[in-house]
């Protein structure tokens, strides 16, 4: 590789570790939105329903914006890793909300934090990426983030709450795998796909009724598509930076999610005003930590995929 060219790649490298960075920060606000709503807990099917929907909307709309009325094309190109890819991304999305309703808030975090380890064991078997050991430092030093800023929690809470936890994060490590798979897959009908499901799947728990939507808020039908839009176009960026960036590396960059999420419900501009413990606080701060760290080490020498 000569020196233009590693010159090049390594900005399309930081470009990329920005765009998946700044994916983690806006699917934070999700937990906003689940703030805001009313009684969240009795409507999860529902709530699933519409975020699906909305995710599947916005990402053939971006679709649409990108390659014109061939887009549909894409989803004759999708093939087994995409498939497989919606799948596991549907499985995320529908275990994390299992989850963190059957167990603590704590325990569902700590499961999310071995998604970079997922990912990296997957990674390693599936593609052969080799995991570089700065990268693997940084997911260390994010894990033991994670386990301080849960120690002022209780850990206590359903086992299966748990286990879905770990089903729930080794889906988007699955998903993760998926998008770096086969280049020629086309990754955002993949998102598409994602949606689809979440949305069938939801429907089929509600009896194929749209009795139950009617009583649901009105305030919790649009925070529910609000935070479809904010998962989509998150993951738009994500499916971006996949381009660049090997699986373990994403799924640790997206840790950012962790800390935003307690960031923004701290602060009074959203009126929700959780403070946070010491411990989440120190927790949160090592976690940036470990994301900065991979960030001014991270020396690239591979060729980068194409999307």
């Amino acid at each position: 590789m000569n020196i233009g060219h590693r010159s090049q790649f390594g900005s399309a490298y930081f470009s990329a570790f920005v765009l998946v960075v700044f994916s983690g920060l806006l699917w934070s606000f999700g937990v906003v939105t689940v703030r805001y709503m009313v009684d969240g807990q009795d409507y999860v099917f529902q709530y699933l329903f519409y975020r699906g929907i909305s995710i599947a909307v916005i990402l053939i709309f971006y679709l649409f914006i990108r390659e014109g009325l061939s887009f549909y094309e894409n989803f004759f190109k999708v093939g087994i890793s995409g498939f497989l890819g919606g799948i596991f991304l549907s499985t995320a999305f529908i275990g994390f909300i299992f989850s963190i309703t059957m167990t603590t808030a704590a325990v569902t975090l700590f499961m999310l934090a071995a998604m970079p380890f997922i990912a990296a064991i997957v990674g390693y078997f599936v593609l052969g990426e080799i995991l570089r050991p700065t990268t693997l430092v940084s997911m260390i030093i994010a894990f033991i983030g994670v386990c301080i800023m849960i120690l002022s929690d209780s850990i206590l809470g359903s086992a299966i709450g748990a286990l879905i936890g770990l089903i729930s994060a080794t889906g988007f490590a699955l998903y993760t795998v998926t998008i770096r798979w086969k280049p020629e897959t086309p990754k955002f009908t993949t998102v598409v796909l994602a949606g689809i499901f979440c949305t069938i799947f939801s429907f089929c728990i509600l009896g194929f009724s749209f009795e139950s939507f009617a009583l649901m808020p009105t305030r919790n039908s649009y925070l529910s598509l609000l935070h479809g839009s904010l998962v989509a176009s998150g993951l738009i960026l994500y499916n971006l930076g996949a381009k660049y960036l090997p699986s373990a590396e994403l799924a640790l960059l997206s840790l950012m999610e962790v800390v935003g999420g307690v960031l923004w419900v701290w602060m009074p501009v959203f009126g929700i005003n959780e403070v946070p413990s010491a411990t989440v606080i120190i927790g949160g701060l090592i976690i940036t930590f470990a994301v900065l760290l991979h960030g001014f080490g991270a020396r690239r020498k591979r060729e980068p995929v194409t999307l």
